[in-house]
């Protein structure tokens, strides 16, 4: 056998270990990642399902007429304040906590629950969005190969398991709340100077006039017709992923709350 043959076969075997041992390491995290996500939940359901609990005040002057946070986040807003609420889509593997760092809009794009770094991230409020302050909640999350975060929202793509999952489920820490779906979008990340409606500007939707144009346009881009609609003085939700099929693009699923 040749020098040159030994040293390939050699520098073959090197790479072969080098790319066993990134598998691992890769498996070893998203093991990890996949059981802290599933710790969180079970705590949060846990408290949900108990059904009761000693509330406590949502500031720590304790003032009478402060609304009571609910007991399922308690402990998880203990552990993190940036806890926002908590989203779960039944027939999906969505059951989440939803986050919001007000210094970095972006934060969880790429850390979990405790701050650390995370390919996965967790699924965040907008920069434009305030739970008690905002018409329209903007979320995001990503589209992961593994399934995990927003995924499985591109299971609304069908009609047929629209209507067997046409609400979900969004708490936020004092209240719960029903969300049910006016539509679902494809669309994409255009340039600034694009003159074309852009779902993710909602800072634009903030008169009765703005409110209305941009649930018409929803409107137009829908999959399919719900039979819903929304008018000004809904509060609506927007959960958007990626959407692979065109440059930049991106699913939006647009619901409205239940009052």
């Amino acid at each position: 056998m040749s020098k040159t043959r030994k040293i390939l076969i050699a520098f073959s075997l090197l790479l072969l270990v080098f790319s066993l041992a990134a598998m691992a390491r890769s498996s070893m995290q998203d093991f990890a990642e996949r059981k802290k996500i599933k710790e969180i939940a079970q705590v949060w359901e846990e408290e949900s399902n108990k059904g009761g609990g000693e509330a406590i005040p949502s500031s720590s002057t304790a003032k009478t007429d402060a609304p009571a946070m609910l007991p399922e986040f308690q402990e998880l807003y203990r552990r993190n304040p940036d806890i926002a609420g908590w989203l779960k889509i039944d027939g999906t593997r969505i059951n989440y906590p939803i986050m919001q760092n007000l210094q970095d809009a972006q934060f969880y794009l790429n850390h979990d629950f405790d701050k650390k770094k995370d390919k996965d991230g967790l699924p965040f409020l907008d920069e434009h969005s305030r739970i008690n302050g905002s018409d329209i909640l903007l979320i995001h999350g990503h589209d992961m190969k593994s399934g995990r975060m927003f995924a499985d929202l591109l299971k609304y793509k069908k009609e047929s398991f629209y209507k067997e999952h046409a609400a979900f489920q969004f708490d936020t820490l004092y209240e719960k709340e029903e969300y049910e779906i006016v539509a679902v979008i494809l669309s994409k990340v255009y340039r600034k100077s694009d003159d074309v409606f852009k779902y993710y500007q909602i800072e634009k939707a903030t008169t009765p006039a703005e409110f209305e144009s941009y649930v018409q346009n929803i409107k137009k881009l829908a999959l399919y017709d719900t039979g819903v609609t929304a008018r000004y003085g809904d509060k609506l939700m927007v959960l958007s992923t990626c959407e692979y099929s065109t440059a930049n693009g991106r699913l939006a699923v647009v619901a409205r709350r239940r009052s």
